[in-house]
């Protein structure tokens, strides 16, 4: 076994302090070194201060497995020699653990693995002086394009003022404008006819569909409309004139007939409507029809407010609930009604009371 020894005074000179049992000095042979000169100091210089300078501290690794956790105030663990997040920087020094663990505590984790930011907090964090990086330009521009909501309710929006703008032109077309040019072109029928019979022109005696013969007077309602041959719409009414039931099967007769019932029909609304008024006539109110040669001047008997328009019997020579009683000269006056519809008929009649030759000047009635 062997003993502890005294420490060693020289590594190589001087007498060793290892001995054998026997006493004798191993390397007794051997000559000792000469004594060394101490160096001379050298003052260092700048690159040998540099390599002489203390290292720098380095970031620990990776503490997920190589440090102590540290409690901290929050529950989680951090590494006993990572610090907090640099403020100037916002880096947070450590390992790849350490920095997602960091990135979660500040509010969670992208998709794309950054931090989450909120939509509020965003625009405060950037610089406005800063331009816009292409993902917050995309972002933005997805911002401003309208959701597919917003596009059907402008789509229904503007279908609906379409329509509106669609339903008052045709509103404004039908109550206004077919009127302006009713009027017109009844006026120049009506000029027409009196210049024709001015001029000596003598009527055929049968007439054309469409073809003026005669005027009707309506003094009450200040109503002066030219006479046609027919009720057709396009060629007649439409044209703000006053048709004569003058073709089969509601064939009626003419003014200058011994015995007969004169049917005439016009519009009510639009088109000039030369009946917009008669529901106001009441018995005793003259109507005049002038044709080439004379004044037929008629006194209305009765009136029917509604009837269906299937009822033709109005029209026969004695029109039953009419109040006449035997053949006779009659006038009858068909248009539609409620205003503005065509479900009923508005019915007047009358009987001829003078027949006046236009030679002897205008009836009482006319110039009253």
């Amino acid at each position: 076994m062997t003993a502890l020894r005294p420490e060693r005074e020289d590594l190589y000179g001087g007498e060793s302090p290892y001995e054998s049992s026997a006493g004798a000095r191993p390397y007794a042979g051997r000559r000792p070194d000469p004594p060394t000169a101490p160096m001379p100091r050298v003052t260092p210089g700048p690159a040998e201060e540099a390599l002489t300078a203390p290292m720098p501290r380095v970031a620990p690794l990776d503490d997920e497995t190589m440090a102590l956790r540290v409690p901290a105030a929050d529950g989680s663990t951090e590494a006993a020699g990572a610090s907090s997040a640099s403020p100037a920087t916002g880096v947070t020094p450590g390992g790849r653990a350490a920095r997602r663990k960091a990135a979660r505590r500040r509010g969670g984790r992208r998709r794309g693995g950054g931090t989450r930011r909120t939509a509020a907090a965003a625009p405060a964090e950037r610089d406005p002086q800063r331009p816009l990086t292409r993902v917050e330009a995309r972002r933005q521009a997805r911002l401003r394009r309208p959701s597919p909501a917003t596009l059907v309710s402008r789509a229904v929006g503007e279908v609906f003022i379409t329509t509106g703008v669609l339903m008052l032109l045709f509103v404004t077309y039908q109550l206004w404008w077919t009127n302006v040019r009713a009027h017109a072109q009844a006026g120049s029928e009506t000029h027409q006819l009196q210049d024709d019979w001015a001029r000596g022109k003598r009527n055929p005696g049968v007439f054309e569909p469409g073809q003026g013969f005669a005027i009707l007077h309506i003094p009450k309602l200040d109503v002066v409309a030219p006479i046609a041959e027919g009720v057709s719409n396009k060629r007649v009414l439409d044209k703000g004139m006053v048709g004569h039931y003058g073709e089969a099967p509601l064939k009626t007769a003419m003014p200058d007939a011994k015995t007969g019932n004169f049917g005439l029909a016009a519009h009510r609304n639009t088109h000039g409507e030369p009946f917009r008024y008669i529901n106001r006539l009441t018995p005793g109110d003259a109507v005049v029809v002038e044709t080439q040669d004379t004044y037929f001047v008629y006194k209305v008997t009765s009136m029917l407010p509604v009837t269906p328009p299937s009822n033709t019997s109005v029209l026969d020579p004695v029109p039953p609930g009419s109040g006449l009683t035997g053949p006779g000269r009659y006038i009858t006056l068909t248009t539609c009604t409620p205003e503005f519809t065509s479900k009923y008929r508005l019915i007047v009649w009358g009987k001829m009371v003078q027949e006046r030759p236009r030679s002897k000047g205008k009836p009482d009635a006319l110039i009253e």
